[in-house]
């Protein structure tokens, strides 16, 4: 497992996070500047397994992954499997039509990785990236939604909360969702959260290139989409797999299956900036077979350990596992 070496600044961040909104004047530009600097992961230390191989309730490939800290739950989203006929669906729908959808399947496991709920999202999109808030004992989770097919693929083009429910079936119409649209216009939309400093980011397309924008969570909540920074997608080798912020940073996922070494990639970027600060192969996993890079998140451990974490699909086609592993070393950025 990780070690404790990793130190949150939870009530600094919170704290900038509300001076940055109380100073920022309407319908700005986001200033870098205000952005204050944190502590960065070191995408080069050496990662450990922290959950897996885990089944999830269906066996396709999982997308990516959210953590609920509070609650002890962690969050899998994956494609929908072919064959299955929901509630008033006249038959069982094919796996292609599925994807064509955007109909995904979101499991809720237990710390061991022992699944403990499911729900299932029709009509969402791809799963690139979700990100859980923990309110009470319950979950919220915020996900893309209204898909819109491309290339045999779904793709959201709204964002949404909705609360966790064991055995529902959510659709982009359904009442429970709050949706969002930051970025009027955008498509190819997903997002993740930062729990320690309690802010949302949105990978979303605009005019074919990809953007990354930061906000309040509280501010997204409350439909006031005032950005704290933006930032281009930089460069990428491999296929995207999925992001994660914490602070200051933004921290991508890259690859494609195979053994390790492999090609899957971590990239950090700066938030202020836009720089790329490091870029890193990971070679965790190296008895992981298929070995997909998938997904992306930030997971609180306890008072003062953060981790970032990544997720690697393996098995075989008609039954695939999902595994999660972590890095836990900050670097303080002066």
């Amino acid at each position: 497992m990780p070690t404790r070496r990793t130190f949150l600044i939870a009530g600094a961040g919170a704290g900038a996070g509300a001076a940055l909104f109380a100073t920022r004047p309407a319908g700005a530009d986001p200033d870098p500047g205000l952005l204050p600097p944190t502590p960065r992961f070191d995408c080069a230390a050496p990662g450990a397994r922290l959950l897996g191989p885990a089944p999830l309730h269906n066996a396709t490939v999982m997308q990516s992954l959210a953590f609920d800290d509070v609650n002890g739950h962690v969050f899998i989203v994956q494609l929908m499997a072919g064959g299955l006929q929901l509630p008033g669906e006249p038959g069982p729908v094919s796996g292609a039509t599925r994807s064509a959808n955007g109909d995904l399947c979101l499991t809720r496991l237990d710390r061991q990785g022992r699944p403990t709920g499911h729900m299932y999202l029709r009509g969402f999109g791809h799963g690139v990236q979700i990100g859980a808030e923990p309110t009470g004992r319950g979950t919220f989770l915020w996900t893309e939604t209204d898909s819109v097919a491309e290339a045999g693929s779904g793709w959201g083009t709204r964002l949404c909360r909705f609360r966790f429910a064991d055995g529902a079936v959510l659709g982009p119409d359904s009442p429970e969702l709050a949706k969002h649209t930051p970025v009027p216009g955008a498509d190819r939309t997903t997002c993740g959260t930062d729990p320690v400093h309690r802010r949302l980011v949105m990978r979303h397309r605009v005019g074919g290139a990809f953007r990354y924008t930061l906000y309040r969570l509280d501010d997204v909540r409350r439909h006031s989409y005032r950005p704290l920074a933006e930032v281009a997608q930089p460069a990428l080798t491999y296929s995207f797999q999925g992001y994660a912020s914490y602070g200051s940073y933004l921290y991508l996922l890259e690859g494609t299956s195979g053994a390790a070494p492999g090609n899957t990639h971590l990239t950090c970027v700066d938030w202020r900036t836009g720089d790329v600060v490091e870029r890193r192969l990971v070679t965790d996993g190296a008895d992981v077979d298929f070995r997909e890079p998938e997904g992306m998140a930030v997971h609180v451990a306890g008072p003062g350990v953060a981790r970032l974490c990544y997720g690697f699909a393996s098995g075989v086609t008609g039954a695939r596992l999902a595994n999660v592993y972590a890095k836990d070393t900050l670097i303080q950025v002066r």
